[in-house]
C-alpha cells in the first residue's frame, strides 16, 4: 500500500465563528475552504491549512452550533500535533500565554520539545519544535510571522487500551513501520518518514472511553497520490478482511473509510484534485463552495447556515 503520510484530520466543533477566529487569528492558518458536511449539508465543513490546503496540512471541522463537549479518551485520536521550526518555540510560549490559551508546560517526546494546549472546544493540540527537516512553507498570516508559522501536521496520537491489533493493521496492511518507543507510546512512520507521517499509539487502559462531541477528532485521513493507489489500497484492505466503504467522491479528493480495531475511523484520501478546482488560489475560502450534486440546492443550504464572515 503506497501511503504517503497524513492527508487531513477532521474534528468536531461547536460555534463555527469562534472556530474560524481561533485557527486563523491565533494559530495563523489559512481559511482554505468554506463548504458543507456532505452527509449533513445543514452543517459547515471548514478547512484550514497552508496557502492551498496541501495534503498533510489541512485540519478540518464539522461545527454543530451548541453541541455539547465530548471527552477524548480510549478509542479516539487524542491529540493533533503540528510541526514548527525549533527556534519558534519561545514565540509560541509567549503568544499562547498572552492570548490566554489554555496550555501546559513544555514536554519532551522522542528528543523534541513541544507545547500542549486546547482550542476553544477543548480539542487537544500540540506544537512540536521538530529537529528534523521540514521544508513545507507555512501559510502567510497577518497575525503570525512566517518564520514562526505552522508547517503542517507533525503527528496524530491514538489512545488505546491495547495497541497490538492497531499496530498490526498499520504495519501489515498500511505499510507503516515502527520508528521509536518510549514508555507507553510507540511511534510509526511511512514512506520517507518525517513530520507529517507520524502516528503515535498511546497504550493506557486507565484512560476513560472517549465520547464524541465538540473538541474531539472525527476521523484521520491518510494520503495516496491518485485514484489507482486508492483502488489498490481498497483491494488490499478488503482482501485482508477489513470492512471498507466504496469510493466516495468528496469533490476535492476521493475517499474510502474503515474503522481500525481500536475504534478510530480511518480514511484514505487522494492528493488530487485539491481545493483550487472551484476557486482561484488567491480567493480560497471566500465563498461557500458546494460539490456539484449540492449546487442545485445552494439557496436553501445558504439560508440554513449561520453567518461566519
Amino acid at each position: 500500500m503506497n501511503l504517503l503520510g497524513l492527508h487531513h484530520i477532521t474534528a468536531i466543533a461547536s460555534d463555527p465563528k469562534v472556530n474560524r477566529d481561533f485557527y486563523t487569528r491565533v494559530l495563523g492558518l489559512r481559511f482554505v475552504k468554506k463548504s458543507v458536511n456532505q452527509d449533513d449539508p445543514g452543517t459547515y465543513h471548514l478547512y484550514y491549512g497552508d496557502v492551498v490546503g496541501s495534503p498533510g496540512t489541512a485540519l478540518t471541522f464539522f461545527p454543530w452550533q451548541g453541541l455539547r463537549r465530548g471527552r477524548p479518551g480510549v478509542g479516539h485520536a487524542m491529540a493533533t500535533a503540528f510541526s514548527i521550526p525549533a527556534p519558534a518555540l519561545p514565540y509560541w510560549q509567549e503568544r499562547l500565554g498572552r492570548l490566554e490559551v489554555d496550555s501546559t508546560p513544555l514536554t519532551t517526546r522522542f528528543g523534541e520539545d513541544g507545547l500542549e494546549f486546547t482550542d476553544p472546544d477543548g480539542l487537544r493540540l500540540e506544537l512540536v519544535a521538530t529537529l528534523e527537516s521540514d521544508s513545507r512553507p507555512p501559510a502567510p498570516s497577518a497575525d503570525v510571522p512566517v518564520q514562526f508559522g505552522l508547517c503542517g501536521f507533525h503527528s496524530t496520537t491514538l489512545a488505546l487500551a491495547d495497541a497490538r491489533a492497531t499496530a498490526a493493521l498499520l504495519t501489515a496492511s498500511m505499510g507503516y513501520r515502527k520508528s521509536a518507543t518510549a514508555g507507553d507510546r510507540t511511534r510509526y512512520t511511512v514512506a520517507d518518514g518525517g513530520p507529517g507521517t507520524y502516528v503515535d499509539l498511546l497504550t493506557d487502559p486507565s484512560l476513560p472511553r472517549g465520547l464524541s462531541g465538540a473538541g474531539t477528532v472525527h476521523h484521520i485521513a491518510f494520503r495516496v497520490a491518485d485514484d489507482d493507489a486508492q483502488r489498490e489500497a481498497h483491494a488490499q484492505l478488503t482482501a485482508q478482511g477489513v470492512a471498507v466503504s466504496p469510493v466516495i467522491d468528496r469533490a476535492y479528493f476521493k475517499s474510502i473509510y474503515y474503522q481500525e480495531p481500536g475504534g478510530v475511523l480511518f480514511e484514505i484520501a487522494t492528493d488530487q484534485p485539491g481545493f483550487a478546482i472551484d476557486e482561484p488560489i488567491a480567493t480560497l475560502g471566500t465563498r461557500l463552495s458546494l460539490p456539484p450534486h449540492l449546487e442545485p440546492h445552494r439557496a436553501e443550504i445558504e439560508a440554513a447556515l449561520p453567518e461566519i464572515d
